[in-house]
């Protein structure tokens, strides 16, 4: 079991599976891109599935989300997630992803044992998209949208950061369109992990400005709080239901208390939290010939001196030195 000092359980193991990516989002990196891991220093295929084994069947790992960078970049992920859906016990199989690969791979995905995905998509206004990313890629987003709910990856859900000045105004159309496609819609404020560092708490979009933009058009009703359990999105039932739409406020309205993730880098360091100065090295104990059990120990003792919270509202907050494309959202 992975246990820390609060009494927090860790059962979500989010596994980044490579720094890259193939957009450039302003929220996230700078135009001309970051140096990227040298290949000796990413896990291996084997090493990957290793530590997913020893977290679900020695530590109680029971959810497994597969990021970036963007995962889909990622030559092994199908052989990966087929591999782990072998496991025992099997853990539940997510992906966030920016969807450009998904009409390519959500069959094969599905085929392999994925459950279900995450996409990023900001904005339904190519031009927007193109200024947000860099990359004029939107209808290769809405594609690979298309091809996982064919594929059965559901539910899909989307994941949407609002920017001030860019697509602050696009709640409501963002949240009917969803809807009309059945899709679920997740709103995340933007969250102090450029790699730039030019975030500012000061003018962001927060959750009281999202929530005010979308009842401009829609009745929402908040979601029983038990249903929430440890889930980082509250919810809210559209009209009634049955549509819901989810808001993330890792900044205004943080939900450290009920935390149950533990995060794997792709080369290989375990982080407590997105937002950690601190990490802990299982890459060299893997290459150095440790068992299982070391592994394991060294894990549990990670997951053992895990801060209380992210220190947001802390001035003395330091932003983690890598970008959010490095650690996994």
């Amino acid at each position: 079991m992975l246990i820390d000092t609060y009494g927090r359980v860790a059962t979500d193991l989010r596994v980044s599976l490579t720094d890259r990516c193939n957009l450039r989002c302003t929220y996230c990196m700078p135009e001309e891109g970051l140096q990227w891991l040298a290949k000796p220093d990413l896990l291996t295929d084997d090493e990957i599935v290793r530590l997913i084994d020893i977290a679900v069947r020695m530590l109680g790992i029971e959810e497994v989300r597969f990021t970036g960078g963007e995962p889909l970049l990622r030559p092994g992920l199908v052989g990966i997630v087929e591999r782990v859906a072998a496991l025992a016990p099997r853990p539940q199989m997510s992906l966030t992803t920016n969807g450009i690969g998904l009409k390519r791979t959500a069959t094969a995905l599905k085929a392999a044992g994925l459950d279900r995905v995450n996409v990023s998509l900001d904005t339904l206004r190519p031009e927007v998209f193109k200024a947000l990313t860099r990359r004029d890629r939107h209808k290769d987003v809405i594609e690979g949208l298309e091809a996982a709910h064919a594929a059965g990856l559901t539910p899909v859900k989307i994941n949407t950061v609002l920017m001030p000045s860019l697509n602050e105004d696009e709640a409501p159309d963002l949240l009917s369109w969803a809807m009309e496609r059945g899709y679920e819609l997740r709103f995340i404020e933007q969250m102090p992990l450029d790699a730039q560092h030019g975030w500012k708490r000061e003018g962001m979009v927060t959750a009281g400005d999202i929530l005010a933009s979308l009842r401009t058009r829609f009745d929402l009703t908040p979601e029983d709080a038990d249903a929430r359990g440890s889930a980082p999105a509250e919810r809210w039932l559209v009209n009634g239901g049955p549509h819901r739409v989810g808001v993330i406020a890792s900044v205004t309205r943080p939900f450290c208390a009920a935390c149950d993730r533990t995060r794997l880098t792709a080369d290989g360091q375990i982080r407590t939290c997105l937002f950690a100065t601190e990490e802990t090295d299982l890459r060299a104990a893997l290459r150095n010939g440790a068992p299982d059990e070391e592994i394991a120990r060294i894990w549990k003792l990670a997951m053992w001196g895990k801060k209380a919270g992210a220190g947001l509202d802390d001035p003395s907050f330091v932003q983690p030195d890598r970008p959010m494309s490095a650690i996994g959202g």
